[in-house]
């Protein structure tokens, strides 16, 4: 009886954690073999010189892979944004739409540039393309990078929306969301 007793016990104890293991397996998400989330952003994905003449970064874009859209995904958004940037107002690095449902990720560097594999927004410097991290020196600073999956057809929106008028666009065509948070400071 005490075996039947510890085991149903168990069996209690250890049903949701297998039960939430394999929702979690299921779950959307947004990864990057560059760095985990929560992570310091390594110096080559940095601003490089448009950030001024003594950054050393090389704006070079991480890799980027998603996994599990919701169903009913036919394209994705990418934004990448500093909620700490321009002193609180927080700073968009870049914002990327209309990328097919067939992509499931970036290469390193892939999006450095313009990409026929998704449409350009504009960033806060007016930039198409991804912008790396800019900080002052000893300030640390938060870059998220968020995916959405839409409803939409990849050839949707027009080239050039700014990240509020994507949010505008894609009111009503959103199926669900997925993040990643890196963090930087200029050595």
């Amino acid at each position: 009886m005490v075996r039947l007793i510890a085991a149903i016990a168990a069996a209690l104890v250890l049903a949701p954690g297998a039960g939430r293991a394999a929702e979690n397996q299921n779950l959307f998400t947004l990864s990057s073999p560059a760095f985990a989330d929560g992570a310091t952003l390594p110096l080559k994905y940095a601003g490089g010189t448009l950030c001024g003449a003594d950054s050393k970064g090389g704006n070079l874009s991480p890799s980027l892979a998603w996994s599990n859209p919701p169903a009913g995904t036919k394209s994705y958004a990418v934004l990448m944004i500093d909620p700490d940037g321009r002193r609180g107002l927080g700073s968009v690095h870049w914002v990327a739409y209309g990328i097919p449902a067939s992509v499931t990720g970036f290469a390193e560097g892939e999006v450095s540039g313009p990409s026929e594999k998704y449409v350009g927004g504009k960033s806060t410097p007016g930039l198409a393309h991804y912008f790396g991290p800019c900080t002052p020196p000893g300030d640390w600073h938060h870059y998220t990078f968020t995916l959405i999956a839409t409803d939409l057809d990849p050839k949707a929106l027009e080239p050039g929306l700014t990240r509020d008028q994507l949010f505008e666009k894609l009111a009503g065509h959103t199926k669900g969301a997925a993040g990643l948070i890196g963090r930087f400071t200029k050595p």
